[in-house]
């Protein structure tokens, strides 16, 4: 027998879990330099139809080179944040139809190209894209394209609201019901169709890195705007302004507020039939705790399911949900075995149930204020008089 000390680590237990990181950004872009050296050093920086993770966006400017939306993409993202980035950069087409073809992308013999390449971007670059877009290239077609793209991977797409008026782009929005989808008007450069919703990626991923998901992207104010393409009327005390207007039909507009340029609206592009996800921070907040589910549970597969795992995994979450609900990231949340559906021969399988139950941050959306005149504080006039 041995004599001495034997120390072994022990993998059970409740595991302490790390709040998730959604703030990296993907984006597909087009990009052309002049002919010669610099055609060259654009093709080696952003192969066609590649993932290229950014981390240095100073650096990946100067490659972007003068033509195409890469470099005014980039350019507005650095004005709000210095982000973890995946680029895929597309071939521009003839024409817009077959510009969007190429951002679209798809899969032939293997190869993805375009928005299928960015979703396949972990397998490449080691990271998943959470907040993307197209910003200048989103027609209605890639628009459609991104919130497919954004649910395989539970982030938040933004594009541009297309539409000249408030009555064009409300008719526009009505072609959308997806919580995954943020639609923004107006524009906030005369030169780039994509500014605004370049500048909302940023923003986005900003918000993630000082505040959390937990905050929208409304009533922040943006760096590098000086201008907007369209006023928007807007008033705090008056629902039925532009802005209002604009918010109630699905849209997240710009106003020019409190100091500075500011998107204005909580608002998702959800259906009816998803109202509960109407606010930008439910849809977050859920993708959110879907991480926090996948990293209790991952690894765990596989093990032999016993009382003692299950118990763990719940620990798990729960404590985790227990330390966001004390920061206030959520308002609560909890992870149970759920009350139907687990049968023995569900079990016996390896097929248990659970349920989770939250209650996301809503927004300091719409307050309201009483104002009464009284007599109350006349009640001690006389005594402050005498005083």
């Amino acid at each position: 027998m041995p004599h001495g000390l034997t120390l072994t680590e022990s993998t059970s237990g409740a595991r302490s879990l790390a709040t998730s990181s959604m703030a990296v950004i993907g984006i597909i872009a087009t990009a052309s330099a002049a002919a010669g050296a610099a055609t060259t050093a654009l093709d080696a920086a952003f192969p066609l139809d590649t993932p290229v993770l950014i981390t240095n966006i100073a650096e990946a400017i100067g490659k972007a080179g003068s033509g195409g939306t890469l470099l005014p993409t980039l350019e507005a993202i650095a004005d709000q944040v210095t982000p973890v980035l995946v680029v895929v950069r597309v071939a521009e087409g003839e024409d817009e139809a077959e510009t969007s073809a190429n951002v679209i992308g798809g899969n032939v013999g293997g190869v993805k190209t375009g928005l299928q390449a960015l979703i396949a971007a972990k397998s490449v670059v080691n990271v998943r894209p959470r907040i993307i877009g197209a910003p200048g290239l989103d027609t209605q077609a890639v628009t459609a394209e991104l919130v497919i793209a954004a649910k395989r991977l539970r982030g938040r797409t933004h594009a541009r609201a297309i539409g000249d008026t408030d009555a064009e782009v409300m008719t526009y929005r009505e072609n959308f019901s997806a919580r995954e989808l943020t639609l923004i008007w107006p524009n906030t450069s005369p030169t780039f169709i994509g500014d605004a919703t370049a500048r909302a990626l940023g923003l986005r991923a900003r918000i993630d890195e000082e505040t959390g998901w937990h905050k929208t992207i409304s009533n922040v104010a943006m760096d590098g705007v000086t201008a907007l393409t369209r006023h928007v009327d807007f008033d705090l005390l008056d629902a039925t302004t532009e802005a209002g207007v604009l918010n109630d039909a699905g849209i997240v507009t710009i106003i020019r507020e409190f100091g500075g340029f500011r998107f204005w609206g909580n608002t998702t592009c959800a259906g009816s039939d998803q109202s509960e996800y109407s606010f930008e921070s439910a849809v977050r907040t859920l993708h959110a705790l879907q991480d926090i589910v996948i990293e209790a549970f991952a690894p765990e597969f596989d093990k032999p399911m016993s009382v003692a795992l299950v118990k763990d995994l719940l620990e798990s979450c729960n404590t985790k949900f227990s330390e966001l609900a004390t920061s206030g990231w959520i308002m609560g949340a909890k992870v149970a075995l759920a009350a139907t559906g687990n049968t023995s021969a569900e079990l016996a399988a390896g097929r248990p149930k659970f349920a989770l139950r939250f209650t996301p941050c809503a927004p300091f959306e719409n307050p309201t204020v009483d104002f009464a005149i009284t007599e109350e504080f006349y009640s001690d006039f006389a005594s402050q008089v005498a005083a």
